[in-house]
């Protein structure tokens, strides 16, 4: 009998096994196209642009907001993208073309105000709300990637009104040109905690598994000119530029041809601008005087949750203009600063946010990529 017992126990369990290992294979999991790391602004279709739709309590209505009006909307999911939503019954397009209207009864996740706020002193981080009641809830990992809802559609018009950054050979040339040639080339790259990958779905463990950023463009530049490309990802998580200038000689242990320094969110609690440029500037000649063919690319970072009051928000563009000034041949900048402004014009940040107050989410990740993939790339390679 306890044999019996047993047998069909094994039986369960190996079904069970089985079973999961099926589920799990059904995930999506992240493969590289080259259309989805096309600049958005050079586009006519935007992949997987999120929203995470809150209730109106006033009038029960939930609706987000596309960045461009859709022409047509190919395709809208959770945000692992196994769950996808019927036109009609889970979502319909406004008549301005930007608006996503959830109705009553909607698979579509949606959230009250209130999920998005916790009481404080509640968590590990204080995040107090700039209207003062209680705290900005903080996402470890995957709570707002599972809160956000997946758009796929193509544009009736790409009206993107700011400055991005273009392909100028002359800027960066000697990376450029082993590019171009199929010569191996090496990247360091020196940042925070966005640069560490935090809070892309697979940093995080979660479908769809995109990589963070910097892996991004590594498979990108790959593709596009078939060269092998390394990439050493030094950031770490919650540092800025005083600790930057301490790990140059890390950094060109690797013989990078080209650095890329991404700091600026941590600065903005304390550091004035000047000091943040200084600070960048010193980098680049020290990273020189030990190997001076070295190419830059200086990241003007993303823009935080502007109800967090931790943050000095005026200081963002500041430090972008002290990046632009250090820019000339061998150093470029990667504007991510003016990407988000207009963004939260367009958008709620927590719509792109990967953690509620200073990280990007998968869409934010591969936008990082486009910029930068924009200065190392011809537009149409």
């Amino acid at each position: 009998m306890i044999y019996r017992i047993s047998w069909l126990l094994c039986v369960l369990l190996f079904g069970h096994f089985v079973s999961s290992r099926l589920l799990s294979a059904q995930e999506p999991r992240w493969q590289y196209s080259a259309e989805h790391l096309q600049p958005f602004w050079l586009s006519s279709t935007v992949y997987a642009e999120p929203i995470l739709f809150v209730r109106d309590e006033q009038s029960g209505e939930t609706r987000g907001q596309l960045l461009f009006s859709a022409e047509k909307i190919i395709a809208v999911s959770d945000s692992s993208g196994m769950q996808i939503y019927q036109q009609g019954s889970d979502y319909r397009l406004g008549s301005d073309g930007r608006s996503i209207i959830v109705p009553a009864g909607s698979s579509i996740v949606t959230k009250a105000p209130g999920d998005l706020r916790v009481p404080a002193g509640s968590q590990r981080f204080r995040l107090t709300h700039k209207d003062g009641t209680g705290e900005i809830l903080f996402g470890a990992r995957l709570e707002y990637h599972n809160m956000q809802t997946c758009v796929t559609y193509s544009m009736s018009n790409n009206d993107w009104p700011v400055e991005t950054p273009s392909f100028d050979a002359s800027i960066l040339p000697q990376t450029i040109n082993k590019l171009k040639n199929g010569n191996d080339v090496s990247i360091v790259l020196l940042g925070d905690s966005i640069s560490s990958g935090c809070n892309a779905s697979g940093w995080a463990d979660g479908a769809p598994y995109q990589p963070p950023f910097p892996n991004l463009l590594r498979q990108h530049l790959q593709h596009q000119y078939g060269a092998n490309v390394t990439l050493e990802n030094l950031a770490v998580s919650g540092k800025s530029t005083p600790w930057g200038l301490t790990q140059i000689e890390a950094v060109i242990q690797h013989r990078p041809d080209l650095v890329i320094i991404a700091f600026g969110m941590n600065d903005s609690a304390g550091l004035s601008a000047e000091a943040y440029g200084k600070n960048t500037a010193r980098m680049i000649a020290k990273a020189r005087e030990l190997r001076p063919q070295t190419e830059f690319i200086l990241v003007a970072t993303m823009l935080g949750n502007r109800d967090w009051t931790l943050l000095k928000h005026d200081v963002f563009p500041e430090f972008r203009e002290q990046l632009k000034s250090l820019c000339e041949p061998g150093v470029a900048l990667a504007d991510l600063t003016s990407v988000w402004d207009e963004f939260l014009k367009r958008k709620q940040d927590r719509d792109l946010t990967g953690n509620g107050v200073n990280h990007p989410n998968d869409f934010g990740h591969r936008v990082y990529a486009q910029v930068l993939a924009s200065l190392l790339v011809p537009p149409n390679n």
